[in-house]
C-alpha cells in the first residue's frame, strides 16, 4: 500500500478525510478550496513541495496544525515508517 484515502464525513458543514501514507509515498499535486486543519495520527516527516520549494515538518501525534486554503501542494511521507493524519475542511 502506497497511499490510502478514507473519506470518513462529507456534509455541508466539515469534510474529513484520513489518509495513510507509506514511506516515500504522495497525495499528488492538489488544491484545497476550504481552509482547513490537519490532526497526525502517528507521529512522523512529511515533506511538502508548493510553489516550487520543498518544505519538512516533523509531526507528533494529536498535535494538529491549519493551513489555509488555495495552496497548490504535493504531500509526502518525508520518513521510514507509515504516516496517518486526518484532514479536517471546514467547508462553512
Amino acid at each position: 500500500m502506497l497511499e490510502e484515502t478514507d473519506r470518513q464525513i462529507d456534509n455541508a458543514r466539515v469534510r474529513v478525510t484520513r489518509h495513510r501514507l507509506a514511506p516515500g509515498a504522495h497525495t499528488g499535486f492538489h488544491r484545497h478550496e476550504h481552509d482547513y486543519v490537519v490532526v497526525p495520527v502517528t507521529a512522523g516527516r512529511m515533506r511538502i513541495v508548493e510553489g516550487g520549494k520543498e518544505l519538512f515538518s516533523d509531526l507528533s501525534s494529536g498535535v494538529a496544525y491549519f493551513r489555509p486554503a488555495g495552496v497548490e501542494h504535493d504531500v509526502f511521507n518525508g520518513g521510514d515508517q507509515e504516516l496517518v493524519f486526518v484532514e479536517v475542511e471546514i467547508v462553512r
